[in-house]
């Protein structure tokens, strides 16, 4: 009887169920977005997409971003990684060929290897500046004017050597400032400049490592932001096996690693840029010659910019 009376009534069982699913769909929950103030319904926000129900993170959270939006480690890394180092110029054939979804963008990867390595030479405990503290001990020998020897003159003597109430240029007062420290603060000035201004130099130097090529490669067809793209992937895949050459222990494996980058460099060439071999061995060479040199030049004015800024 009780199976009767349902069928019979019906709309009776249905006026009890259905007026509260009708109602949370008629009227879904309107929140105002805490970030762009927009009125915004759901999850996220349809105007900046943000999520509109907000908690205080967790721990777990935290490394969630860190490791899925700054490392990008949720699949595309491991792909990303894989053609970077075992296949030269795979990824930048890839990229230019459209499929970029699935690696890590260029600019994310260089600045997370760069990153990367510059802490991990930091606490390795190698000294980028060597200098012999006994020779430093000795006084300078710079000569600025024709009756001052080499033999007997220093840089703080030799800045003396100036006409009577001639006042010092910025850049004498700077060499005159850092020739009165101690040796020890010299080197310490001279290390905290590398850390400090060598990663910019060397992020500056992408711009003119592509332009080199531009030169390199001019008729190709090659637009710059090529030849861009494939700067920050060569110099990515150079810091993540000299992060690893760091801790490697002399030995078979580290010569192996030594020839391996030595080839690098003209094999990834020669994929992306599709010449013959003689044509991609001489722009490597000059390729190599004319960004030591940059490299050069940007680590001395790092090092030159704090002993600048240094007091």
């Amino acid at each position: 009887m009780e199976w009767l009376a349902w069928r019979v009534h019906p709309l009776e069982s249905d006026a009890i169920l259905k007026p509260a699913i009708i109602d949370a769909a008629a009227e879904p929950l309107v929140v105002v977005c805490r970030n762009c103030n927009a009125t915004a319904t759901g999850n996220y926000c349809h105007n900046c997409g943000q999520e509109t129900r907000l908690h205080a993170p967790s721990f777990g959270e935290f490394l969630h971003e860190f490791v899925g939006h700054y490392v990008a480690l949720e699949g595309r890394l491991w792909g990303t990684i894989g053609r970077l180092l075992f296949r030269p110029g795979a990824l930048t054939k890839e990229y230019l060929a459209g499929r970029r979804r699935r690696f890590v963008e260029p600019l994310r990867l260089y600045l997370t290897l760069s990153i990367i390595f510059f802490a991990l030479l930091k606490f390795s405990g190698m000294e980028p500046v060597q200098m012999d503290k006994a020779k430093m001990d000795k006084e300078s020998v710079v000569a600025l004017h024709g009756d001052a020897t080499p033999e007997d003159v220093s840089v703080g003597k030799a800045l003396q050597l100036r006409k009577p109430g001639e006042e010092p240029g910025r850049i004498a007062q700077i060499v005159e400032r850092f020739d009165h420290m101690p040796n020890d603060q010299k080197v310490t000035v001279l290390k905290d400049s590398f850390y400090r201004y060598a990663p910019y130099g060397m992020f500056l130097l992408m711009p003119v490592f592509a332009f080199y090529l531009k030169l390199l490669y001019l008729g190709s067809g090659r637009r710059y932001g090529e030849h861009l793209l494939f700067a920050l992937h060569t110099n990515s895949f150079a810091f993540f096996v000299f992060a690893v050459l760091l801790y490697l222990p002399e030995g078979f494996m580290k010569g192996i690693l030594w020839l391996w980058v030595i080839g690098y460099l003209p094999w990834a060439m020669r994929r992306v840029y599709n010449k013959g071999r003689f044509g991609t061995f001489w722009r490597w060479v000059v390729l190599a010659f004319l960004h030591s040199l940059s490299l050069a030049f940007a680590v001395m004015g790092a090092m030159a910019m704090g002993v600048a800024l240094a007091h």
